[in-house]
């Protein structure tokens, strides 16, 4: 992934982000407190929110150069996204939602659900209601959903601010190790301190 100049405008406000170089496989963390665009910044990169300025390539695709509907197809396919709450159909079981989230990008692999429930440790919780698990069961999870298409890289926002130390230590573990051995791209959004020791590779937009 690659970004060049990227800005946006908030009213009479300019923010301009850092440059970005991260090879096929790598990680990366974002630190900025509260106001330092770093939401911002994630959505750009997601091809959630067009910048004002500049570009973002995605294994060499420059984002906003594509058509919203052909971009949008490339996001299902190529990027996975995991938030700091987690949305579920809530009548919907563990399994089913994680089979939706296949169905809406590619075809159902029920294998490579079952693969990754056991490596969270969640495989007993798969026909369970999604309402019945706690905070950090939601977040392991959400870390296979955004993994279960096999996407090129991953998008985490605020993964570990709502949980208490044992969770996010968990939780950010599940994420670096998974995308590790699934050799997919990973970049955290964060303003939680905890984890910023865990990631050599790291921008702070306090910085800037």
């Amino acid at each position: 992934m690659r970004t060049n100049n990227i800005s946006v405008k908030y009213g009479d406000i300019d923010i301009k982000f850092p440059n970005i170089n991260l090879d096929y496989g790598g990680q990366l963390l974002i630190i900025g407190k509260s106001g330092s665009g770093k939401t911002s910044l994630l959505n750009i990169l997601g091809g959630l929110l067009a910048p004002e300025t500049g570009n973002v390539l995605v294994n060499d695709v420059d984002l906003f150069s594509l058509t919203n509907n052909k971009r949008d197809n490339f996001r299902g396919q190529q990027i996975g996204f995991v938030f700091q709450t987690p949305h579920f159909i809530k009548s919907l079981s563990v399994n089913d939602n994680l089979k939706f989230s296949q169905y809406m990008s590619s075809k159902v692999n029920q294998s490579k659900i079952d693969i990754l429930l056991k490596k969270v440790d969640l495989n007993h919780l798969k026909n369970s209601s999604i309402q019945n698990l706690s905070e950090g069961e939601k977040q392991r999870i959400s870390i296979i959903r955004a993994l279960v298409n096999q996407p090129s890289i991953i998008f985490a926002d605020e993964p570990t601010s709502a949980l208490d130390d044992g969770s996010c230590y968990n939780v950010v573990d599940l994420l670096t190790n998974l995308s590790q051995e699934n050799n997919t791209t990973l970049v955290i959004v964060t303003h939680d301190k905890r984890i910023k020791d865990k990631f050599p590779n790291k921008i702070n937009l306090n910085d800037f």
